[in-house]
């Protein structure tokens, strides 16, 4: 499975990115006018969108292609539903559950089987979760001290509207379909349909 290494304070920087929405606290030192760049062509815009939201979630251009298809054969507005898409990933509903403290390290705690999905455990960060779907850490990983600290630190984080997690459990449920206000991040979806219109 290919992964993306690249630095992220740095890819943050260019993609014009607070890590906050990544989940990382810190701030880079650098001077955001120190260089001054050529106005941007209207590709260079749609690019830039496309893969600001790639970084986000951590997906490289063969499966983002893909949900974009699946997106533009579903009905309603593309854009939008392609954001839905990405935000039920079980990778991003465990970071949104404060069960990680990134996405990158919620990809690799699904990856290692630490996480059931409906009872069944589940290993694949990309498995889309749907209404009504329980999300739990396993059993035996509730009483790692990984966990128990991962609780105490980011369960307190507040969870958005169309996911229900009670305080102090290792459990979650999908209680609605993401829509796109609880996108926290500022994204013209619009440019990346434009973008793969072309």
């Amino acid at each position: 499975m290919a992964k993306n290494t690249q630095p992220v304070l740095k890819r943050c920087k260019a993609l014009g990115l607070s890590p906050a929405v990544l989940g990382y606290s810190k701030e880079t030192n650098r001077n955001p006018k120190a260089q001054t760049r050529r106005k941007q062509s209207e590709y260079g815009c749609q690019l830039m969108e496309k893969q600001k939201v790639k970084f986000i979630y951590g997906v490289l251009e063969r499966q983002f292609a893909r949900y974009y298809e699946m997106a533009e054969r579903s009905k309603g507005i593309t854009g939008e539903i392609m954001l839905q898409f990405l935000e039920r990933r079980l990778d991003n509903v465990v970071f949104r559950m404060g069960f990680a403290a990134t996405r990158r390290e919620a990809r690799q705690l699904v990856n290692h089987g630490h996480f059931t999905l409906n009872g069944k455990r589940c290993n694949i960060p990309s498995a889309l979760v749907k209404d009504g779907d329980v999300i739990a850490v396993c059993q035996k990983s509730q009483q790692s001290p990984r966990f128990k600290t991962l609780l105490e630190e980011y369960g307190k984080k507040t969870v958005p509207a169309w996911i229900e997690r009670t305080a102090d459990t290792f459990e979650g449920k999908i209680v609605a379909l993401p829509s796109r206000q609880d996108i926290d991040y500022e994204v013209a979806e619009n440019l990346i349909v434009e973008l793969y219109s072309r």
